[in-house]
């Protein structure tokens, strides 16, 4: 009697985690078609069907992009915080846990105040995610005793480093222009993103997310004891550099082109988890699709609300520090 009440559950529990995901599926087709036609530049579908040049510039050029890197950036942050808090064991981790987001901001501000162009931007933004990343897994690597704290004190030192060289760059900067543009990039949005220079960053995240999801039951190893990963015989240094990189290579691409996006990594995985019991392949693509419904709603937000357009990260904080405080207060406090 107690295993078929124990399968009955099972299939509960199997139905329920299917309509979560399919919920969560249907809920982002229509934030993403909502996104579509929420501007300052009026458009219809009567328009586009019309054949309106403007109106199909400005769904291609603008709107279109705008929302597939809100779908694709989102859906990056949340699977890459899933996989930092999943490989360091600490339910606060996220993707600025090791760097990424002081370097890209470092190298924003030098993009800004030495070259012209958002596409250098982006391309500085990168660059500086990525040598942040590098440097903190050099530094992680040269304690071989693996212990997961390791790789975060490299990240804080890394962060610090970075925040250095920002300041730096900050002092030298224009008051009224360069500045400003230095601080509303670090403050992050979706406004500007022009579909021509995209594509690079997608692949990125796209070759990014498949590894990570392919290396999906290597993660759940290695956020076993040592021994025990050791008895599988699996190099636990070396995979964890893998995938901590591949998830930072995917976090970059995403504030490269939009700037810094906070709590997402945090918040999206948390919401997930307790959306579906287990902890499988099914829980990490969720994390993925939480994350895109908060970047894309956020988005939707910054766009509508006011008269101006405010930074995204306005509205994705709003969400995230009150969850902040709510796992602090559930218990959620080793570092």
């Amino acid at each position: 009697m107690d295993l078929v009440t124990a399968q009955s559950e099972q299939r509960k529990l199997h139905k329920r985690n299917i309509l979560v995901f399919v919920m969560g599926g249907i809920l982002l087709c229509a934030l993403f078609l909502l996104s579509l036609f929420v501007g300052k530049y009026p458009f219809t579908i009567e328009g586009l069907l019309a054949g309106d040049d403007r109106q199909w510039l400005v769904f291609r050029m603008l709107r279109l992009s705008r929302a597939v890197v809100g779908v694709v950036g989102g859906f990056a942050l949340g699977i890459a915080g899933y996989v930092y808090q999943t490989i360091f064991r600490n339910e606060l981790a996220s993707p600025d846990i090791i760097g990424v987001a002081s370097g890209a901001s470092a190298g924003a501000a030098f993009g800004i105040l030495f070259f012209a162009g958002s596409i250098a931007v982006t391309v500085c933004a990168f660059g500086g995610a990525f040598l942040a990343v590098v440097f903190t897994l050099l530094l992680a690597s040269m304690d071989r005793s693996g212990k997961n704290a390791t790789v975060i004190l490299a990240g804080i030192a890394v962060h610090a480093f970075a925040q250095t060289i920002l300041m730096c760059l900050k002092l030298i900067a224009d008051p009224e222009k360069e500045l400003a543009s230095i601080e509303y990039w670090i403050m992050g949005s979706l406004n500007g993103i022009d579909g021509d220079s995209i594509g690079f960053n997608i692949l990125l995240i796209a070759i990014s997310v498949v590894i990570l999801v392919i290396l999906h039951r290597r993660t759940l190893i290695l956020a076993s004891d040592e021994g025990e990963v050791k008895m599988l015989g699996l190099d636990a240094n070396a995979m964890r550099l893998v995938v901590i990189f591949t998830a930072t290579i995917a976090v970059a691409s995403v504030v490269s082109m939009t700037g810094l996006i906070s709590f997402i990594g945090l918040v999206a995985p948390h919401i997930a988890k307790r959306l579906i019991k287990n902890n499988n392949v099914t829980t990490m693509i969720l994390c993925g699709i939480t994350g895109s419904c908060l970047l894309v709603a956020s988005d939707i937000l910054a766009r509508s609300v006011a008269a101006t357009e405010l930074p995204v990260s306005i509205f994705t904080s709003i969400i995230g520090v009150p969850f902040l405080v709510f796992i602090i207060y559930k218990g959620g406090k080793e570092v």
